[in-house]
């Protein structure tokens, strides 16, 4: 049977190479973004991860347009930048909405769904800087040490459902996201990604695809013992 998966953040950089990779390996996907448009999906569920009862209801409506739910690929995700003296309530309730609070919203209800139908995958997004601090993220970092420890509590908590909850860890990711923060900045994205580049070992950050396919073997039973782990996927580079 093909995989029936949840992706959020489906409009953005890795958001469309998830959707796209999971079709193309045969899974049926419902993709949710504020603006579906454009993604090629089996279903559409345009709305915002900040809504708490658009998140609550979300898995079962993907559940009941797909047949069942299989995979939920907690992608959609934010950054805030800049010391926190220069944070604003409204950074705070954005990060922490649409980071930490919609994929605990979302995991609560997709769990009890899974276990019913004897298992499942669940694939949250972290982030190196939420394994060790980065410099003047605190909103961002924060957010992503709570996905990580959400995840290591969870991939312990249900295993004994079949359910595997694991989360995959990326440092910079060449996506209209981090290329719109370096515009805003006042930065030229082309030069500001060639500077990161030359500053990761392995010779250039993550392209959208190189996540992706650790999300899918996340979500493959090439990785069925593997609950709660976090998976770092860096080119090499430490956080600085």
């Amino acid at each position: 049977m093909s995989q029936r998966v949840l992706v959020t953040g489906a409009a953005g950089g890795i958001g469309q190479t998830v959707v796209a990779s999971f079709r193309a390996q045969g899974a049926l996907v419902a993709a949710t973004d504020r603006d579906t448009q454009g993604i090629e999906a089996e279903v559409h569920i345009p709305g915002d991860l900040r809504d708490p009862a658009f998140c609550d209801a979300l898995p079962a409506q993907a559940a009941q347009a797909l047949g069942g739910l299989d995979v939920l690929i907690n992608n959609a995700g934010v950054i805030t930048r800049g010391p926190i003296t220069e944070t604003s309530d409204e950074d705070y309730d954005l990060t922490m909405g649409v980071n930490v609070e919609a994929p605990f919203r979302l995991c609560r209800a997709a769990i009890p769904i899974m276990a019913k139908a004897g298992g499942g995958a669940i694939v949250n997004t972290s982030s190196c800087w939420g394994l060790r601090p980065g410099p003047n993220h605190p909103l961002y970092v924060m957010s992503k040490a709570a996905v990580a420890s959400l995840t290591q509590c969870l991939g312990r908590d249900h295993a004994h459902q079949g359910i595997r909850v694991n989360a995959v860890c990326p440092n910079e990711v060449d996506t209209p996201m981090l290329r719109s923060g370096f515009v805003a900045r006042g930065f030229d994205p082309d030069q500001a990604i060639a500077d990161l580049n030359a500053s990761v070992p392995i010779g250039h950050i993550a392209s959208p695809q190189e996540i992706t396919d650790v999300i899918l073997f996340l979500a493959s039973d090439a990785a069925r013992y593997m609950c709660g782990a976090l998976v770092e996927v860096n080119g090499g580079k430490p956080v600085i």
